[in-house]
């Protein structure tokens, strides 16, 4: 397995090595752009290499690490402690982050690095971007973020994502000042979105289902099957009250929370309708 990289449409950069897939654009200066392109493209096979090499730390809630990305895992999930939660809760938006982060210079006015639907934003003075966000057909599903927003990071979590989630969102974004930030409490609030003991939700222990699965057997949502409003409205109060806490607590600044056929959002979110010409992001 090797780094893959290449361009689309020849204006945005794809990186793809195993589960990272990472598409990278960014606007401004000519040479500023040339130069972030070739440090990305430099540093980016060696990110999967330096985090296989600490994997069995970052399935610990409290293991030390040591690699550029794997520390950005480490800082943004540790305060959400002492819920169980890993670094790799994170991972997603840390490798985001990193690549944004070599990408990045003096020259380059806004860009952003997605990785697998978590983003991380960089915005000069008077720049905005808009951003498409998993949302069910009809629903508001565009965001527009500016420089004086605090959110840099956007990261989407639910039972129907790629990852493995202990609750039954089918799908919780989250704004953020960080992308790891975003993604790590993406991954609570999606978790805390739940019915425990609900017979008509059906789950796994996770090794079950991925043997290396830093959520052991704890058990993961694979199905979910119909629910009355009432239940839907008890399931959305816990994912708000998760929410809540940690935005009073600085950790997140939105949040938008979707069990069909509910939205339930928390914070400043400019949601807007499908726009004409698509997202930027």
């Amino acid at each position: 397995m090797t780094a893959q990289i290449g361009w689309i449409g020849g204006e945005r950069l794809h990186l793809n090595h195993g589960p990272i897939d990472v598409i990278l654009k960014g606007w401004g200066d000519a040479q500023a752009l040339a130069a972030g392109y070739r440090a990305v493209a430099a540093r980016f096979p060696a990110i999967l290499p330096e985090l296989c090499a600490e994997l069995e730390a970052l399935r610990q809630p409290d293991a030390p690490v040591t690699g550029p990305v794997a520390r950005r895992m480490k800082a943004a999930t540790d305060p959400f402690r002492p819920v169980f939660i890993t670094p790799m809760a994170a991972v997603a938006g840390a490798v985001a982050e990193h690549v944004l982060s070599v990408f990045v210079r003096p020259g380059i006015s806004r860009a952003y690095a997605n990785n697998g639907g978590d983003i991380a934003l960089h915005l000069d003075p008077g720049e905005s971007l808009t951003c498409a966000i998993a949302a069910r057909r009809g629903m508001p599903d565009r965001l527009t973020l500016h420089h004086d927003d605090p959110v840099r990071g956007i990261a989407t979590s639910g039972w129907r994502g790629r990852s493995h989630s202990l609750g039954i969102a089918d799908s919780v974004t989250v704004l953020a000042r960080s992308a790891p930030m975003a993604d790590a409490a993406a991954t609570l609030i999606a978790n805390a979105v739940d019915l425990p003991g609900h017979p008509a939700i059906t789950r796994r222990p996770a090794r079950d289902l991925a043997p290396d699965s830093d959520l052991g057997a704890r058990l993961v949502t694979t199905d979910v099957g119909r629910l009355c409003p009432e239940e839907i409205t008890t399931a959305l109060n816990a994912g708000e009250t998760a929410a809540r806490a940690f935005r009073a607590h600085g950790l997140v600044e939105a949040a938008a929370m979707f069990l069909h056929p509910e939205i339930r959002v928390l914070g400043t979110v400019p949601l807007a309708a499908s726009l004409k010409e698509p997202a930027l992001v």
